[in-house]
């Protein structure tokens, strides 16, 4: 718009020298002025509209300017909240990082804890199969020393190849006792483990001087999971027992001692020992048999008394027979069976059941032998 208006004016001016050149020349006419002045209007009205649109620019301009100005502070202001919020997430960033990072090392430790753990569980079954190892070796020592027994240890045992954790002696022949324990608290698996033992125990049993019946010594409190006791592995037997049965286990081998001294014996001695074991054996088969007979008729009887009763007889005999209670001596460790004291009680019994039978034979009235034969006869007829 400057650079319009400074045509405009060199225009003007322009005109205004020539104007006087030609009127200093004398030579200028009136026609020639009033052109020039026409054109000066034109130029004039021209430079008006020019005027006009500056200001229409002007206003235009400013308006602009004022929007432009609103749109810096807008820009500012959204700068402002842009490093805020880039600064807002920076710190989060950093924030989680270090929490990422706390967790990453709480997480390690949390691990490290756990492996921690299960090795410490782990030397601790450890120590437990060891403990039990030991307990199984000392106990069998005072066992052999408490009843004359050759114990041999591992170091002593003459295969150096495979050494069991202890080993007895009894007419130069080897017994091998072998400790065993779960790894764990879990014993689910502990009867198959017993049984892959079991198996590899044939490196002992394969030698001439090692008798073929085998002992795997166990935890008392791991009997639940065991099902066989006793596994049969062919050329030779193996027995799962625990620490509290071995002394009667060692004690009745040492009996083999006792049996092969019987030829030393004299016939009439042998005679004897078979005598006494030939009447035993007779006398507890004949027991058995007489005690099995008994069953059958009191069974029979009792069979035969709810048949003939009458029902609320039945009912009744059966609430009797509820309540009722037997309880038979009960047995204590370490108390020895007098057999003077039996034969006391017998005695005692004995006087007991005849005086009873003597005050029934007073007291029940003679029955008539033919109202029996009737009875009898009667009853065959029903059956």
């Amino acid at each position: 718009m400057e650079t319009i208006l400074f045509i405009v004016i060199s225009l003007l001016a322009s005109a205004l020298v020539y104007f006087f050149l030609k009127k200093n020349q004398h030579t200028v006419t009136i026609s020639d002025l009033q052109r020039e002045n026409e054109m000066l209007e034109v130029r004039l009205e021209e430079l008006d509209t020019l005027k006009d649109e500056k200001k229409s620019l002007d206003i235009k301009y400013q308006s602009l300017e004022n929007k432009l100005s609103d749109i810096e502070k807008i820009n500012v202001g959204l700068k402002k909240d842009l490093d805020q919020t880039r600064n807002t997430k920076d710190e989060a960033v950093i924030k989680f990082a270090e929490h990422t990072d706390r967790l990453m090392i709480e997480e390690q430790k949390r691990q490290q804890k756990i492996i921690d753990d299960k090795e410490s569980e782990l030397s601790e079954k450890k120590m437990q199969w060891k403990q039990h190892e030991d307990d199984v070796q000392n106990h069998i020592q005072l066992i052999c020393k408490k009843n004359i027994i050759d114990y041999v240890s591992q170091e002593d045992f003459p295969y150096p190849r495979n050494k069991p954790d202890c080993s007895i002696k009894i007419l130069d022949q080897l017994i091998v006792f072998d400790a065993k324990s779960p790894l764990g608290d879990d014993t689910s698996k502990f009867n198959t483990y017993l049984k892959d033992q079991a198996t590899n125990l044939k490196k002992y049993a394969k030698h001439s001087d090692v008798r073929k019946e085998l002992f795997l010594v166990i935890p008392t409190n791991t009997t639940h999971s065991i099902k066989e006791f006793r596994i049969d592995c062919g050329d030779y037997m193996v027995f799962i027992v625990t620490k509290d049965s071995l002394e009667p286990i060692i004690l009745s081998l040492k009996k083999i001692e006792d049996y092969e001294f019987a030829d030393k014996l004299s016939p009439e001695e042998r005679d004897n020992i078979c005598r006494v074991i030939g009447t035993f054996a007779h006398a507890a088969k004949r027991r058995i048999q007489i005690d099995q007979w008994y069953n059958q008729i009191v069974i029979s009887d009792i069979q035969k008394a709810g048949r003939i009763l009458p029902k609320e007889f039945v009912k009744l005999v059966q609430q009797y027979d509820t309540a009722e209670k037997l309880n038979p001596p009960q047995e204590k460790r370490n108390k020895k069976i007098e057999l003077s004291e039996l034969k006391e009680n017998s005695d005692d019994f004995k006087k007991e059941m005849n005086t009873k039978f003597e005050i029934l034979d007073k007291n029940i009235p003679q029955i008539d032998p033919q109202i029996i034969e009737k009875t009898n006869n009667s009853e065959n007829i029903e059956n």
